[in-house]
């Protein structure tokens, strides 16, 4: 092996220490703790699927699931969507158009901390919308979603949705910056209305950029906790909780390291389920342009 060869592998040798040790040594470590009885402490037994069996029956957990999957369909949705629609809007070059860029994308320059305070102020049925509405004199207006067990995990929708429609509204800009000009020119020689160029032709092209656009959005619904926390702490009752709350407080309120270890295990194995077949779409589609 040459020489230069030995030194970039020299040179990776910390990166790969610590993938093996922080990274697939915590998981299998955490994989260890699920199969045992722990509870405060770590446990050198052995109880099979016992922890996965109580998980998947606890009511809590269930309701998780159904919050995480209910906010990644809206979320998802409405942030495609809607950055879809900005990024064509900016494409007509605007005027302002930096300025535009930049007031859309700042959102997703704060903290998943600070917007849900600040989504938790607005929605506050007192000190926000509600309090400011009633205040101009229309005492019968009623938003008070953020303390309704029905409506809350939409709060947390809106909060999302205005924080990443920022981030999907650069990428497909890129990705309509990079459609040819030709096609565009053809399709009025051909009298194609616009809005069906961008869903049979400009759309297609974007695949890749779409790709990416799923797999960010899907890791950011699975690692949802920051702003749940932030703007109704998993309340009201446990109506807005989330598989990653409920592992944290399982892991530190109440002491119950098996419990959410394997609640931690089954969180990584969805994020494997659903981010994989999106990279290898990603992957295919980017060999296949490339070709």
């Amino acid at each position: 092996m040459k020489r230069g060869g030995l030194t970039a592998w020299a040179a990776l040798l910390p990166l790969a220490v610590v993938v093996v040790v922080a990274y697939l040594g915590s998981v299998l470590w955490t994989l260890r703790i699920s199969l045992s009885s722990s509870r405060a402490l770590p446990r050198d037994d052995f109880v099979g699927l016992e922890q996965y069996v109580r998980l998947f029956e606890s009511e809590r957990w269930q309701q998780a699931v159904h919050n995480i999957a209910l906010y990644g369909v809206l979320y998802i949705g409405t942030v495609v969507v809607l950055g879809f629609l900005l990024a064509v809007f900016i494409d007509q070059k605007v005027r302002g158009e930096s300025l535009l860029r930049t007031t859309f994308l700042y959102p997703y320059a704060m903290s998943f901390v600070a917007t849900g305070l600040v989504w938790q102020w607005v929605l506050n049925p007192e000190s926000g919308l509600q309090g400011a509405v009633q205040a101009l004199g229309w005492q019968d207006f009623q938003f008070e979603w953020i303390v309704d067990q029905d409506l809350v995990m939409y709060c947390i929708v809106f909060a999302g949705v205005w924080q990443g429609s920022g981030l999907v509204m650069a990428l497909m800009l890129a990705g309509l910056r990079g459609v040819d000009e030709e096609i565009w020119k053809a399709a009025k020689l051909d009298g194609i209305p616009t809005w069906r160029v961008y869903l049979s032709i400009v759309l297609p092209m974007m695949a890749p950029t779409l790709a990416t656009v799923f797999v960010l959005l899907s890791m950011g619904v699975i690692k949802l906790y920051d702003t749940v926390v932030a703007m109704t702490q998993g309340g009201p009752g446990t109506a807005s909780d989330v598989p990653a709350k409920f592992i944290m407080d399982y892991l530190f309120a109440r002491s119950n390291l098996g419990l959410a270890s394997a609640g931690a295990i089954v969180l990584l194995l969805s994020v494997v389920a659903i981010v994989a077949p999106l990279a290898y779409w990603r992957s295919r589609l980017a060999a296949r342009s490339a070709a």
